[in-house]
C-alpha cells in the first residue's frame, strides 16, 4: 500500500467484515476516511453533511437547558461530534455495537472527530441499539430506564433497508413506543436514511409520536457531478 490508500484497522464481526480506510481523493484532493462493510461502503467523510445535520435537526426542537443525549451508531463521529458542539448538552451516550469502531476514536485515527472521546461529557456504550431498547433496559448500563432528552439514530441504511433483520421490529409501532419510553416529555427521536422521505414509515411515526418532519438534506456531489439527498426524520413527544 503507497501514501494514497491505506488500511487504517480491520476486524471480523458478527455482521461481517468491517475496515476503515484512508485514501487520497484525486478529484477532492484531500484525504477521505471510509467505513466498509464487507463490500458495502456504510459510510464516508466526503460527504458528512447529513450526519452533522442529525445533530443540529434533532436538538433544535429542545428548549434551553441541560440537554442528555444518546447516539446510536459511532461510525465516522460526525453526529456525535456535532452534538458536544451545542453547549445545552450535558451528558453524551454513545451506544455503539463494535468494540472496534470505538478504539478508533480512542486511538484518535479520525483527526476531524478529534475530542469526542476526550470530552468529559462522553461515554462509550459497547451495546446492541436496538436490543437495548427492545429489552427496555435502555442505553445506559448503570442506570436502566433512564430517560433522555434526544436520541440520534444512524445505523441502517433506512427503515426498510436495515443491516441485520433482528433491527427491522425497532421500526414498527411497537418498537418506537419502546424507544419513546426512553425519552423525557417533549423528547426528541431523530434518524439518519439514506433513502427519500418514506410515507409508510412517517405515518408509523405518527402513531407514536404527536409531531414528526421528515427533512431532505441536500449536498453537492462533485464526484458524479449532481446533487445527492438523504432523509433525516424529527419526531417529538
Amino acid at each position: 500500500m503507497g501514501a494514497r490508500f491505506e488500511e487504517l484497522a480491520w476486524r471480523e464481526t458478527p455482521i461481517g467484515e468491517i475496515s476503515l480506510r484512508r485514501r487520497r481523493d484525486p478529484a477532492l484532493d484531500v484525504d477521505v476516511y471510509e467505513v466498509k462493510l464487507d463490500d458495502e461502503f456504510l459510510m464516508s467523510s466526503a460527504f458528512p453533511v447529513a450526519e452533522i445535520e442529525l445533530a443540529r435537526l434533532g436538538l433544535a426542537p429542545l428548549s434551553d437547558g441541560a440537554l442528555d443525549v444518546v447516539v446510536g451508531g459511532l461510525g465516522l463521529g460526525y453526529t456525535a461530534r456535532t452534538a458536544l458542539e451545542d453547549p445545552r448538552v450535558r451528558s453524551l451516550i454513545v451506544v455503539e455495537a463494535i468494540e472496534d469502531v470505538i478504539d478508533w476514536h480512542r486511538r484518535d485515527l479520525l483527526p476531524f472527530a478529534a475530542g469526542l472521546a476526550a470530552d468529559s461529557r462522553t461515554r462509550f456504550v459497547r451495546a446492541d441499539f436496538f436490543a437495548a431498547v427492545a429489552s427496555g433496559v435502555g442505553f445506559d448500563p448503570e442506570a436502566p430506564g433512564r430517560r433522555f432528552h434526544a436520541v440520534l439514530l444512524d445505523v441502517d441504511h433506512s427503515p426498510r433497508q436495515v443491516l441485520h433483520p433482528s433491527h427491522a421490529d425497532f421500526y414498527t409501532v411497537d418498537g418506537l413506543r419502546r424507544l419513546a419510553a426512553l425519552l423525557e416529555p417533549d423528547g426528541v427521536f431523530a434518524l439518519w436514511s439514506n433513502d427519500p422521505p418514506d410515507q409508510a414509515f412517517q405515518r408509523t411515526l405518527t402513531e407514536v409520536f404527536p409531531t414528526s418532519v421528515a427533512h431532505v438534506v441536500r449536498f453537492p456531489n462533485p464526484l458524479q457531478g449532481r446533487e445527492a439527498a438523504n432523509t433525516v426524520y424529527v419526531a417529538r413527544h
